[in-house]
């Protein structure tokens, strides 16, 4: 069995999940509502507070979709309830980035400004602890999956590079450093 498959997941207060005729497991909370189609051999069924996942057989295909279906719920259930967050930072100097409602507006050192329209599902904020500081971006949502895509997007602007750790990395996020040319000793 899979470990992670057979793990029933618990609904929080406000959370409601139904499972139509055609396997699509819908989730509604207070965040928003979120669906996912579900492969017709995997059983999703709704026992109280509790949303289990079971799979017919042993199959190495029936295996793999177990532990993913159960993965995929159980995000949707975090996104409506609570929601995620990720966090990302602008290193280098005059690197900034500006929230004008769903449109980001990032100066990352081109000769450009580089504007990019955010999803309607994800809210983003900018802070600066202190003048001169790095700006850190905050992206909230309850779609898991099209956070972690626009965070990437966001990240491959200016991809943090290895001497200097100039570019858009994640908060927390430890960098390989490289080491500069080393003057040669004759």
């Amino acid at each position: 069995m899979s470990r992670i498959g057979k793990l029933p997941v618990s609904l929080p207060q406000g959370v409601s999940v139904r499972v139509d005729a055609a396997n699509v497991v819908t989730v509604k909370g207070p965040l928003g509502t979120m669906s996912q189609k579900v492969d017709p051999d995997i059983s999703v069924t709704v026992e109280g507070t509790e949303v289990k996942v079971c799979r017919p057989t042993d199959q190495p295909r029936h295996r793999s979709m177990h532990g993913l279906y159960r993965a995929l719920i159980n995000n949707m259930i975090t996104g409506v309830a609570t929601g995620f967050t990720i966090k990302q930072e602008l290193v280098g100097v005059g690197y900034r980035v500006e929230a004008k409602g769903q449109i980001l507006e990032f100066n990352l050192g081109y000769a450009h400004d580089i504007h990019l329209l955010l999803p309607p599902e994800i809210t983003a904020t900018v802070e600066v602890v202190k003048k001169g500081a790095n700006p850190i971006l905050t992206l909230k949502s309850h779609d898991k999956q099209l956070l972690g895509m626009v965070a990437a997007k966001i990240r491959s602007l200016r991809k943090p590079e290895p001497y200097k750790g100039k570019g858009i990395k994640f908060v927390g996020e430890q960098l390989r450093r490289k080491a500069g040319k080393s003057a040669s000793s004759k």
